[in-house]
């Protein structure tokens, strides 16, 4: 007797999903960032172990980033522009905290954070980018974890081991006018 092959679908069968395009998609937000902002965005050697910084009319980014650290910092770094811009106490809330940091101060920074990352969800919405936002939201909810164990033990670790399928979408947050504005830059800033 001869066996014929299963035909169904394997109990395990999913489509596979589509690989996320973070390289045109990093290129794009630049470019809506360079243009339609005026916030120049500049790629070049930032000490370790930062990766990007910021002074609130300009965004710099290491040269050494992969396309999606590239995407998630230009999203992230223009919701701190956007913050530093409109909201005068959220620059003093961005200085680095030498850790042990009170963890009193972690819900205040935890909201600062996320409404970073929701500006930088609706900018990514404003110009079409609407596939990566469980992507965005993990990534972020890794950046925040990530950044509160440093707070605590002053590790900075590997920022991989922080990262967590599944995180709450967040929602994207409206955009207000603004002109940037140069303050100072960040060296010593938040983004580790």
């Amino acid at each position: 007797m001869t066996r014929c092959p299963d035909l169904r679908f394997p109990d395990a069968f999913t489509i596979p999903l589509m690989p996320i395009a973070f390289a045109e998609y990093a290129a794009r937000v630049q470019e809506h960032l360079e243009c339609d902002w005026g916030i120049p965005v500049v790629t070049r050697d930032i000490p370790d172990p930062l990766t990007g910084d910021l002074d609130g009319a300009e965004i710099d980014v290491d040269y050494a980033i992969t396309p999606e650290q590239r995407l998630f910092l230009l999203g992230h770094l223009f919701g701190h522009t956007v913050q530093w811009n409109v909201n005068e106490s959220a620059f003093d809330l961005g200085r680095q905290y030498k850790p042990p940091v009170d963890e009193a101060l972690f819900p205040e920074v935890l909201a600062y954070e996320g409404e970073a990352a929701r500006y930088g969800l609706s900018l990514l919405h404003r110009i079409g980018i609407t596939d990566v936002d469980q992507w965005f939201s993990n990534y972020t909810a890794a950046d925040q974890a990530y950044l509160l164990h440093f707070y605590r033990t002053g590790d900075k670790g590997e920022f991989k081991n922080f990262w967590r399928e599944g995180a709450p979408l967040l929602e994207p947050k409206v955009i207000p006018e603004f002109k940037p504005k140069k303050r100072v830059f960040r060296m010593d800033g938040v983004v580790i």
